[in-house]
């Protein structure tokens, strides 16, 4: 009976410890947490467990962000826009760091709509939970294309959507957004 007793002990404890080994293997690491801490990014967030968000990332904290174990940075800014502010090719920048680099141009109000916030929810989906780095020149059309997806998709009342737009960065372009939401074509 006492062996018994032993090897289910020993089961119990190696499943214990496989189960802590994969848990472990999937959670964040303390260390990618304090050097994201560290990262000076504006308007920089983590509105859900593998997506960081924020406005354009320097150089410096796209390597950060890759030391860290960001896999995919996801840009909103259309090549125009990123030539008048930068002198550095961000996405053979961001490949050159081991990331992979995703484009979805959105130049303005015109291009904050539901086509661009789908293709936005359904790149995240492909993406599959790898750590990600999503911006634009400030989080203000990162926000907002969550926020037109979870109340003409996901079904979210405008108020809603809102709120989780603005944890995702949205902020001047709310107006626009609650009048796509509250008067859909």
């Amino acid at each position: 009976m006492s062996a018994l007793k032993n090897l289910k002990t020993i089961i119990l404890s190696s499943t214990l410890l496989i189960v802590a080994a994969c848990s472990a293997e999937n959670a964040p690491d303390s260390t990618n947490a304090t050097v994201l801490d560290q990262v000076s990014i504006k308007n920089q967030a983590n509105p859900e467990p593998s997506i960081y968000t924020g406005g354009q990332p320097s150089q410096e904290a796209l390597t950060a962000l890759s030391k860290a174990g960001v896999k995919h940075v996801i840009n909103l800014r259309p090549l125009q826009e990123q030539s008048k502010t930068q002198d550095w090719n961000e996405a053979e920048f961001v490949e050159s760091l081991g990331m992979q680099y995703h484009s979805i141009p959105v130049a303005g109000a015109a291009d904050v709509n539901l086509e661009n916030a789908t293709k936005l929810a359904e790149l995240i989906k492909s993406i599959d939970g790898e750590a990600t780095f999503l911006h634009c020149a400030s989080s203000n059309r990162v926000g907002a294309l969550k926020a037109l997806h979870e109340g003409a998709v996901n079904g979210v009342n405008s108020d809603q959507a809102i709120v989780e737009g603005k944890r995702w960065g949205l902020g001047s372009l709310e107006p626009l957004v609650r009048d796509q939401l509250n008067n859909p074509q």
